[in-house]
């Protein structure tokens, strides 16, 4: 999304490059066995902007191009407004709808405290105890199906903007995150800011990845708005890959934005440049283990900032990106009817109370407590897990610090908010098998607990 100028000279120094290796590889599809540590087909949102500019605009010239060639296939739904209030509700809406399609629904976070460094997309929380907030709420809208979170773009690769304690305080907000979405969902995939093969090194890379917590992270994506062949992408993964291995942090994985990396070379911003072409059609059947999956992040069509609003479509700019490409993959029907006219669902899906009964007493289970502290709060994932018996209901007790006090929790009930407080499970997480685990979540603010807590079962 930034369009700084050190993101336009590093593009250019490869525009020669991209000139020769993306020529052989514009839009084709990807043939062999799905090799990442994701398999299935990725949700189509039937709501989105170039959904809905096809099916205003049927008479267009323009229109059965963009229709077939980029309305036709699932893209990212950003979520980059600030609206703590509802973001729950908006996620679990596009999340229900993906869930309903038996389908992997790609989220793109973009509300990180000062990001872009005040570029052409500059906003986002108004401090990150506001960010933590948010995102919290954005987790609780997750479920606990398969969801691909692409966390803050440009927010380790952009960071000439920051003093050395702003940086420290974004890792640990962007670790937070993280352990925040993987305790609401253990099946969130989550992927943190990798830049692009030509602005930092693989090493430096590494470097912002680890000090932002990947350790916690399913791996990185790169190429988010940019133009770099698929090629080149993969092997800049591999080489950080590499880097991270050499640093005690094993199996991470890629993911690369192909929705505009299929022309030859020009001007950065595609605002002004009729050359790009839209790239690999999104898949998690990339062939390739190191690669999770090649998705289109960058919505085709939507503007860089330059000539248009950042982020608004522009039906100019997705007609040059699809004009001249080869048609999707035929498993990959592009849409015969008009998009539905109701929106997904917005509200949250229904609770489940927590048993009635109580828990049989005993202590069938133990419970760890991982703990994210930052200055005057912090968030607090607790893993639960049975002994030799499976349980079926549990309880865990733990004792805050005197003045700290619980401001939200997910994937549980929580009993009081200061001084000795009791967790106590969902309806949907209560039985829990013999040596296996399950998660909840809390956040404060004050002084988060220790390690230790008590499990009843």
């Amino acid at each position: 999304m930034a369009i700084l100028s050190l993101r336009r000279r590093s593009a250019a120094i490869s525009a020669a490059a991209v000139a020769v290796t993306a020529a052989a590889g514009v839009g084709l599809a990807v043939g062999g066995a799905s090799a990442g540590t994701v398999s299935g087909s990725l949700y189509r949102d039937p709501s989105s902007a170039v959904v809905r500019w096809v099916a205003a605009n049927p008479g267009d010239s323009r229109a059965a191009v963009i229709r077939d060639k980029i309305a036709s296939q699932p893209q990212a739904r950003w979520f980059a407004n600030f609206n703590p209030s509802t973001v729950q509700s908006e996620v679990s809406g596009f999340v229900g709808a993906a869930n309903a399609a038996q389908q992997i629904p790609v989220l793109s976070v973009y509300e990180i405290t000062n990001r872009d460094c005040g570029g052409a997309s500059a906003g986002g929380a108004p401090d990150l105890n506001q960010y933590q907030t948010w995102v919290s709420n954005f987790a609780r809208g997750l479920g606990n199906q398969t969801v691909l979170i692409i966390l803050e773009t440009d927010s380790l690769a952009l960071q000439t903007c920051l003093s050395a304690s702003e940086l420290n305080a974004r890792n640990q907000a962007l670790t937070t995150a993280t352990q925040t979405i993987k305790a609401a969902n253990p099946n969130a995939k989550v992927y943190l800011d990798g830049g692009h093969s030509t602005w930092n090194s693989a090493n430096d890379t590494a470097n912002r990845l680890r000090a932002a917590g990947v350790q916690y992270a399913d791996g990185f994506f790169t190429n988010v708005s940019n133009f770099n062949p698929t090629s080149s992408e993969a092997n800049f993964g591999r080489a950080v890959i590499a880097a991270l291995s050499g640093m005690g942090i094993q199996g991470k994985r890629q993911v690369i934005d192909t929705s505009r990396n299929g022309g030859a070379a020009g001007d950065w911003c595609a605002d002004d440049n009729t050359d790009r072409r839209i790239g690999t059609y999104p898949t998690t059947n990339t062939g390739d283990a190191n690669i999770d999956a090649y998705l289109w992040v960058k919505p085709p069509g939507e503007a860089d900032g330059c000539r248009y609003t950042a982020g608004s479509f522009q039906p100019d700019l997705a007609y040059s990106l699809a004009n001249g490409a080869p048609n999707p993959p035929p498993t990959t029907a592009p849409p015969t009817t008009a998009p539905p006219t109701t929106a997904p669902p917005t509200t949250p899906p229904p609770t489940t109370a927590p048993p009635t009964t109580p828990p049989p007493t005993g202590n069938g289970c133990t419970a760890s407590v991982a703990l994210n502290q930052w200055s005057g709060g912090f968030t607090a994932s607790v893993t639960v897990t049975a002994g030799s018996a499976a349980i079926n209901g549990w309880t865990v007790t733990i004792a805050l610090p005197g003045g700290a006090a619980v401001t939200g929790s997910w994937n549980t009930q929580a009993s009081g908010t200061s001084g000795t407080i009791r967790f106590t499970n969902v309806g949907y997480n209560g039985q829990v098998g013999a040596g296996q685990s399950t998660n909840f979540g809390f956040q404060g603010t004050g002084t988060g607990p220790g390690a230790t807590a008590t499990c009843a079962a």
